[in-house]
């Protein structure tokens, strides 16, 4: 009998989007949730206005000291730059992103398989180079603001779940370790790509919290229940009077789910 792994605590499942330019909010953010998530993202709107520095600062901010007075461990980072460009463009993108030692980076998976595996080979010399772990290595299928309206008005043909799985499937073969994915995909996303495809969710909000520009949308707890891997969650928490608190009630939630 194979040893069953440890299962992973619902709080590590939270990534918190911090959808800020300010790099001094983001940093208050990260160190009021320090301990209380699984890690946080951080995309094109922070990185464009703070650029590789911006994110050390926000990543190294957490307690202000350990129990035992010993330096708090870097934030866990998400970095959501959704690459999408020539193979040898993207590779290059990569290759200079990988000093931030992000546990999570991403691609467009419509970009194709050259692209992918262009990145992936990348990461993977970066990696060993720097004599750091590999960042997971993720493909966006379809944006979770988009309906199937939106894709067909792009020239997408059929559902949006559809080309989600096509997506899938090419970011499995293109040896990707996952895909971002709408919480509506997941279930179909665990028969076609198995049970070691991680799956991460952005699009998530607690019962009665605003959609704001969301379409696809799930609970926290719902998505859980699906099979999702990870969760990204932005408003429900930043937006929060104690976004500690609100971090801490959603991983509540997960873990009563």
């Amino acid at each position: 009998m194979t040893q069953m792994a440890t299962p992973i605590k619902p709080r590590d499942r939270i990534l918190v989007a911090l959808d800020t330019p300010d790099v001094d909010k983001a940093t208050a953010l990260s160190r009021q949730l320090a301990g209380k998530v699984g890690g946080i993202k951080l995309g094109l709107e922070f990185f464009n206005a703070n650029g590789p520095q911006g994110v050390r600062q926000v990543v190294r901010a957490g307690p202000e000291e350990t129990p035992r007075g010993e330096p708090a461990k870097q934030q866990r980072l998400f970095l959501d730059l959704k690459y999408h460009d020539i193979p040898n463009t993207v590779a290059g993108a990569v290759r200079s992103a990988m000093p931030l030692a992000p546990s999570i980076l991403n691609v467009h998976a419509v970009g194709g398989p050259a692209m992918m595996k262009a990145a992936l080979d990348a990461a993977n010399f970066e990696a060993e180079q720097l004599g750091i772990v590999r960042p997971m290595l993720i493909a966006v299928t379809v944006l979770t603001s988009m309906d199937d309206g939106d894709l067909d008005a792009t020239g997408q043909i059929g559902p949006a779940r559809d080309q989600v799985l096509r997506l899938a499937a090419l970011t499995q073969k293109a040896g990707l370790d996952g895909v971002v994915c709408s919480s509506h995909e997941i279930a179909a996303l665990r028969a076609e790509c198995g049970p070691d495809f991680k799956l991460i969710v952005p699009g998530i909000r607690p019962a009665g919290a605003a959609l704001g520009d969301q379409k696809r949308v799930m609970t926290p707890a719902q998505a859980i229940a699906e099979g999702a891997d990870f969760l990204v969650i932005g408003r429900p928490i930043t937006g929060a009077e104690d976004p500690a608190a609100a971090a801490e009630a959603i991983a509540a939630d997960v873990d009563a789910g």
